[in-house]
C-alpha cells in the first residue's frame, strides 16, 4: 500500500509505503519525504517514484519487486513492537542500502 500525503506544499509531501504482516494489526510504514537531494514523485514524475540526486538513483514503489527489496532492508535494523501499532522509519536509508546493492527494479 502507498500513500502520497499531499500538505499542499511539497515540502510537506510524504509518501509512505505501509506493509502489514498477515494475520497481525502490526504495521510497518517506510517514509520518504523530500529534502536535499531527494525527490518523491508529486505529478511531476509517475506515481511511485523516489529519485536521488545528483547520481539520479531511481525507484518505483509500483514495480514488481521494489517493495521486497526495501522490506528485506529494512527488516534487519528495526525492532518492530510486539502488541498492535505502527512503526514508522525514514525510508531513505532503506532506498540508499538497495539501489548501493544493485538490488533495484
Amino acid at each position: 500500500m502507498r500513500q502520497h500525503v499531499d500538505r499542499s506544499d511539497y515540502a510537506n509531501c510524504r509518501l509512505v509505503l505501509s506493509l502489514y504482516r498477515e494475520g497481525t494489526r502490526r504495521r510497518l510504514g517506510l517514509v520518504f519525504r523530500p529534502g536535499p537531494g531527494r525527490i518523491i514523485s508529486n505529478s511531476a514524475f509517475e506515481a511511485g517514484a523516489l529519485i536521488r540526486l545528483p547520481d539520479r538513483a531511481y525507484l518505483n514503489l509500483h514495480r514488481p519487486g521494489t517493495v521486497r527489496v526495501l522490506l528485506d532492508a529494512a527488516l534487519p535494523g528495526l525492532a518492530l513492537p510486539a502488541s498492535p501499532g505502527r512503526t514508522e522509519t525514514d525510508g531513505w536509508p532503506h532506498f540508499d542500502t538497495v539501489v548501493g546493492q544493485g538490488r533495484a527494479e
